[in-house]
């Protein structure tokens, strides 16, 4: 009776340890995304001190001739 016993409580351990590791991943993902909505305002902020440089940049990228991809040979 006593290895029954053992099997179950073991397998309760897996399954308790299991939903731990669940949580955590949802945890450090919910972490993630809430540390690149920081980082994502901050470089926001910095930008709108220079709004001349976020429209040049613009400008920058929309006169550059586009090119199909080639493939090398």
């Amino acid at each position: 009776m006593s290895a029954y016993l053992d099997k179950a409580q073991s397998h309760a351990n897996t399954d308790a340890k299991a939903r731990r590791k669940l949580l955590d991943q949802r945890r450090m993902e919910y972490r993630r995304a809430i540390e690149s909505y920081a980082e994502q305002r901050q470089l926001q902020q910095q930008l709108a001190d220079y709004p001349e440089l976020v429209a040049a940049n613009y400008l920058a990228t929309q006169a550059l001739p586009r090119r199909s991809a080639q493939p090398a040979r």
